[in-house]
């Protein structure tokens, strides 16, 4: 074990400007998004709503959901498919004929753990099972959540735009099967697969030095993974 000091800001810096960031963002999005809301509905001679209003209205929350619920899926498809898919020469990828689930000894788990292996990586059996999965798992139900919310607080939105045409609102069942639901959804899923592809096909041949995300330098074009 390192002798190193642990600081917590130090140590988990990563995650703690990347969750600032996500609040700034966020807080950026709904003055953008409330004077937006206002815009329009100014255009269509209709009445303007307080900040406060727009941060607890369904316009905001689809806008917020449909963007999380994208990001999750990204990362459950990437964390599933790279178990047993491969792209050769990449940093994002496991070498040519090491895909799959690996053996027991290579995950320490059950009688392979480390004296310091999470308790349910040394109990075998369900508890081993479980946790083995258990990161795709979070990301799904996320993403399962998110997309639900999207669907509800959608349908609200919609129906609002709706009575404003003097068109009948729709239930549920019948937006999940509307242009807007899916135009919402494909078009945030295009653009993470597409940034997902591009990462793994340009950490081939380009370098960022230092990150984990990046081959070494001068590790040549066909080494696939920067483990060693």
């Amino acid at each position: 074990m390192s002798n190193q000091r642990r600081r917590p800001l130090r140590d988990n810096s990563l995650s703690i400007v990347f969750g600032l960031l996500l609040l700034v963002t966020l807080a950026a999005q709904a003055v953008s998004g409330a004077a937006l809301y206002n815009e329009q509905a100014r255009t269509a001679g209709l009445q303007e709503i307080s900040f406060a209003r727009y941060l607890s209205s369904s316009q905001f929350a689809v806008d917020v959901a449909e963007n999380w619920q994208s990001e999750y899926l990204q990362f459950t498809l990437y964390i599933l498919l790279t178990v047993w898919l491969i792209q050769r020469g990449s940093s994002e990828s496991k070498k040519p004929g090491e895909s799959g689930r690996e053996s027991d000894e290579k995950q320490h788990v059950g009688p392979f753990a480390l004296p310091d292996s999470p308790r349910w990586a040394r109990a075998g059996g369900w508890r081993t099972a479980v946790y083995s999965h258990s990161l795709v798992s979070v990301m799904a139900v996320i993403f399962l959540l998110s997309w639900a919310a999207q669907a509800v607080a959608g349908r609200v939105a919609n129906n609002q735009d709706r009575m404003r045409n003097l068109l009948p609102p729709e239930g549920l069942a019948s937006y999940i099967g509307s242009a807007d639901f899916w135009s919402r959804t494909l078009q945030n899923w295009q653009s993470e697969l597409l940034a997902i592809a591009s990462m793994a096909v340009f950490a081939i041949y380009l370098r960022e030095r230092g990150s984990p995300e990046s081959k070494l330098v001068g590790a040549p074009h066909v080494e696939t993974s920067s483990d060693d």
